[in-house]
């Protein structure tokens, strides 16, 4: 098969096409014809040589891929109440190597292709949707009625938080990076959008909010973010970290936190467990794909590339020019 090779660690050119061996499913694992893999930062952070995969993973980039199921473990063949068969068509988050014209991945970890999407569409899912599922709805318990932000509106990320925020009854603010991204974000159900170059997010969170601030802040930035996150969230408010694009270090005055009662969290999503990665899959496939099937959240799809222009997607992706997500297609 062809896949898509780390060379060595740095820039985009690293990525290159090789010949590999198809893998061969192991126990509880499917084998999935590659339609299309979606691009997500922790690919960029991968090459760049800050993100080793997890010990047994493919050394290959791809967290999620859309296709058909070509082979499966005699041992395994049911989750989220579905009996997979070859030919079936999934969505579905890998531990690595969706960059290949195969990949294995957990049978727990597959989804049904929602109502009315293509492949492209649908490799844009897993990786955003586990992600904010987990950190917003679990982790962070956000409910009808609370306030919410979440920063890169106009990220994967964000515009599947905002959506599922809205969908679920949130108030929802974000923060994005131009005037055109801010109407993306409220066209996909944010409240409030605030352009970060000209306005600063922690005021206008506090005059919208009349002081009381946010419940819920969802934030892939980190650096100096992180104390004015916590100036903003509300008594009893909740910040979720999933990643530190501009530093995990800052320096914070705890005080205000035990005052009002704050809670400090964050987690990762490719190192956890198959059982814990396969509990957010059945919660995804109860709660969130009926939302897709209806057309109430989407995948947003900026633009897809050939397999073998990965370089260029994740040229494009460094850019932060797009609003939504990057998929190659095999």
């Amino acid at each position: 098969m062809t896949a898509i090779e780390i060379t060595k660690a740095g820039e985009p050119e690293v990525l290159q096409p090789v010949a590999r061996a198809v893998p061969i499913p192991q126990s509880g694992e499917v084998l999935i014809k590659v339609a299309a893999a979606g691009i997500n930062r922790p690919d960029v952070l991968q090459r760049q040589g800050s993100y080793a995969p997890p010990p047994g993973a493919s050394d290959l980039p791809g967290l999620e891929v859309a296709g058909t199921i070509v082979a499966l473990a005699s041992d395994q063949a049911s989750s989220n109440g579905a009996t997979w068969k070859v030919g079936d068509q999934v969505m579905a988050l890998t531990p690595g190597g969706g960059y290949a014209e195969y990949c294995v991945t957990p049978a727990a970890h597959c989804l049904r292709v929602p109502t009315g999407l293509d492949m492209a569409a649908a490799a844009a899912i897993p990786e955003t949707f586990f992600t904010v599922w987990t950190n917003v709805f679990e982790r962070a318990r956000l409910q009808s009625g609370e306030t919410f932000l979440v920063h890169g509106g106009s990220s994967g990320i964000g515009t599947t938080a905002i959506q599922l925020a809205h969908q679920f009854g949130a108030r929802v603010f974000t923060t994005a990076g131009s005037d055109d991204k801010c109407r993306s974000c409220k066209e996909l159900g944010a409240d409030i959008a605030i352009n970060y170059k000209s306005a600063d997010f922690v005021e206008v969170i506090k005059k919208e909010t009349g002081g009381a601030g946010i419940d819920v802040i969802l934030d892939m930035v980190g650096g100096d973010y992180i104390p004015r996150n916590l100036k903003s969230l509300a008594v009893d408010g909740r910040l979720v970290q999933i990643a530190f694009l501009q530093g995990s270090s800052a320096e914070i005055n705890l005080a205000p936190l035990m005052v009002k009662r704050q809670t400090i969290t964050g987690s990762t999503l490719r190192p956890r467990s198959v059982a814990d990665k396969a509990k957010i899959a059945a919660a995804l496939s109860e709660k969130v794909l009926p939302l897709i099937d209806a057309g109430k959240v989407r995948p947003i799809l900026y633009k897809t590339f050939p397999l073998r222009e990965a370089a260029a997607a994740h040229r494009l992706m460094e850019t932060s020019a797009h609003t939504g997500k990057i998929v190659l297609t095999v």
